[in-house]
């Protein structure tokens, strides 16, 4: 069987184009009738939402809200913004060497002092650590003795690394390549 593209008689003949817009109105009817079902969907909704959120407040309620403000740290006023961290971190830095390179008192009261951390290792070397007797070893205790693992010289530095990088590039060089003293 084959299929004829040719138009028999009494087809109707494809329209023809004229004019660049409809011919005939808007049914004026039929697009109120379908303004006023989806107003009705809308209301019927919003009632149906309402209630819904009624019945689940007066069947789990939720107590008093939780509050962001209890236990909170207080911040304090003024400026928030650090204006110069660059100095700021230098003389965090300067005042850590100046409390690690001098001598001071921790607790007076206590006899408590701080010392130089290079005279602490030379008490220590001279001294030597302190030492338990077998005796006093408490129960459950072992008696290996592990080293601990100690920090690179990255870690030791801290953020003061860069503080002291930033000293020996800005450092002049002296006529022999090497630095300076200031």
């Amino acid at each position: 069987m084959s299929m004829e593209t040719k138009p028999t008689k009494g087809a109707p003949s494809a329209p023809e184009r004229q004019g660049g817009y409809e011919h005939s109105d808007a049914h004026i009817g039929g697009l109120l009738k379908f303004g006023f079902w989806l107003g009705m969907i809308l209301v019927v909704t919003l009632v149906a939402m309402k209630f819904t959120y009624h019945f689940y407040a007066r069947m789990e309620p939720l107590g008093a809200p939780a509050s962001p403000f209890t236990n909170v740290r207080q911040i304090p006023s003024g400026p928030l913004l650090q204006a110069e961290p660059h100095t700021d971190l230098q003389t965090y830095c300067e005042a850590q060497e100046q409390q690690v390179n001098t001598y001071g008192w921790v607790d007076k009261q206590g006899g408590v002092v701080r010392l130089p951390v290079d005279r602490a290792m030379d008490l220590l070397l001279e001294r030597g650590l302190p030492t338990r007797q077998p005796s006093e070893t408490p129960a459950g205790a072992s008696s290996e003795i592990t080293a601990p693992l100690l920090p690179s010289v990255e870690d030791a530095q801290g953020q003061c690394n860069f503080v002291e990088e930033e000293r020996k590039a800005q450092a002049p060089i002296g006529p022999e390549g090497n630095e300076q003293e200031q």
